[in-house]
């Protein structure tokens, strides 16, 4: 089961930052971000670490990082 972060409202490096806490203990963590920039640094650092990232659309503004280790 996946771990879900809200993370809207924050931005980098805090949400950048609670995601890698989280992957430390879970294998899926879904995040809910809206800031742009935090979209790119999660996905950038979920790649260098060999992870797959699924990106989807949760609203307007808002979009879902699925991340999973693989």
């Amino acid at each position: 089961m996946a771990e879900v972060l809200d993370l809207r409202g924050l931005s980098c490096p805090i949400p950048l930052m609670k995601v890698r806490e989280t992957m430390e203990s879970n294998s899926i963590v879904e995040a809910l971000v809206d800031d742009h920039c935090a979209q790119e640094n999660i996905t950038k650092y979920a790649k260098s670490q060999g992870y797959k990232i699924i990106v989807g659309a949760a609203g307007k503004y808002e979009v879902t990082l699925r991340i999973e280790k693989v």
